[in-house]
């Protein structure tokens, strides 16, 4: 899909481009990947790219990824553990070892003390590729109030974003130019230490509630029989 294909809808059949050799497609979409390497080798991170690779992916089409994820610094592994379990996982499992073994220097993307609007627009360029961030007047000034308040310094910053595209917006694919980030609100998370800056309209989980349901679900050893699912 990062390549320019069409939709794919959860419950309908994948479309032809994804089960028939397509090599135009996977080369405009390897610089999605490209671009999720280089962000973690900012942080000096050995990456490890993983081709789960199907029955309906070719050699050709691998051969793209892999040569597109090592020009990018990356080790690159096919693994075919879907169907063949363990085995099929050797190449991959070779590849974590190396990336392991080899001497890395990590480094975080800001200092802690970085304030949080500060934070959210390295993120925003340096990880998703933005050219700025966007604040309604009611999230800055909740960010303001964050930023000025001592109990919140030690917060860690998560992004609330579509894990679909590299911007806040699940149709844009590939590496989006020109773009800016809208932060709509900050979530203040006390008990994990988390503010979490919501970029572009998402739906969040909910959390369970103080008694929830699988409190009340068990299982008997002798007949193996489910209690408390309904």
């Amino acid at each position: 899909m990062h390549g320019g294909g069409p939709r794919v809808v959860a419950g309908i059949a994948l479309p032809d481009a994804y089960v028939k050799e397509n090599l135009e497609l996977v080369e405009k979409g390897v610089e999605n990947m490209v671009h999720h390497i280089k962000t973690i080798r900012k942080a000096g991170i050995n990456p490890v790219v993983c081709v789960n690779c199907f029955h309906t992916d070719t050699d050709a089409e691998v051969a793209i990824v892999r040569k597109a994820a090592e020009a990018a610094g990356a080790r690159c592994a096919k693994s075919t553990h879907w169907a063949d379990g363990g085995d099929g996982a050797l190449e991959l499992a070779d590849a974590v070892i190396e990336a392991c073994n080899e001497k890395s220097e990590f480094k975080f993307l800001y200092p802690l003390e970085t304030k949080l609007r500060d934070r959210v627009a390295l993120i925003a360029k340096e990880v998703y590729g933005a050219d700025g961030v966007s604040w309604t007047p009611e999230a800055e000034a909740k960010a303001k109030m964050l930023e000025s308040d001592p109990k919140y310094a030690d917060f860690a910053t998560m992004m609330v974003k579509t894990h679909l595209s590299l911007t806040h917006d699940p149709t844009l694919k590939g590496v989006p130019k020109g773009w800016t980030l809208p932060i709509r609100d900050v979530l203040i998370y006390s008990g994990a230490k988390f503010l979490c800056p919501c970029a572009g309209a998402i739906s969040l989980m909910p959390g369970t509630s103080s008694n929830p349901a699988f409190r009340r679900i068990d299982v008997d050893t002798e007949t193996g029989k489910v209690s408390g699912l309904f």
